[in-house]
């Protein structure tokens, strides 16, 4: 007897988890932040179309966009670089899902991370922070590296990643930009 599937999915159409565990793509909806794994932990999801102010304000992600040159099948630096900066750091705690061909999912790329989606944020602020620090070094104004540096002291990742997902309402659906 045949196995009861999501039309258009392959039974090896799971995704292996960091933590070993799978996962169908099919159970990802565009709302998902998170995902409560059978090991006991929750992993952080994101997929393409999660903006970028996903992580930061809108006004930053501008500044990022207006920035960053990108050399990729991507219009402009988004969501999918920031991911992929991620997976340079950290490439045993973050998978991804090719879905470009499946049009029952609602997105082209899935990452879930090893971690929930709080640290994510946080190491993506990190990793930003110090791609600014690296192309802030290469700067010819003595004054503004210093004035960069001074910021950066007094700048606390996780003080930013707590008030700006309170700002954010990541607990609800009424998630908006800032």
């Amino acid at each position: 007897m045949a196995e009861p599937r999501v039309p258009g999915s392959e039974p090896d159409d799971h995704l292996e988890l960091p933590c070993g565990k799978t996962l169908d793509p099919h159970e990802i909806d565009l709302g998902m932040r998170e995902y409560a794994c059978s090991c006991g932990e929750t992993h952080a999801v994101v997929t393409d179309v999660h903006p970028p102010s996903r992580f930061f304000p809108e006004s930053f992600v501008v500044v990022l966009q207006e920035l960053v040159e990108t050399d990729d099948e991507f219009d402009e630096f988004g969501t999918p670089h920031l991911l992929g900066v991620t997976m340079e750091e950290f490439p045993e705690a973050v998978v991804t899902h090719d879905a470009s061909d499946d049009g029952a999912v609602g997105y082209s790329m899935l990452w879930v991370t090893d971690f929930d989606a709080r640290r994510l944020h946080e190491i993506v602020v990190e990793l930003v922070v110090e791609l600014m620090e690296h192309a802030i070094s290469h700067a010819e104004d003595d004054a503004a590296i210093t004035e960069f540096e001074e910021q950066m002291l007094e700048f606390d990742v996780g003080e930013f990643v707590e008030q700006y997902r309170r700002q954010r309402e990541f607990e609800s659906e009424h998630d908006r930009a800032l």
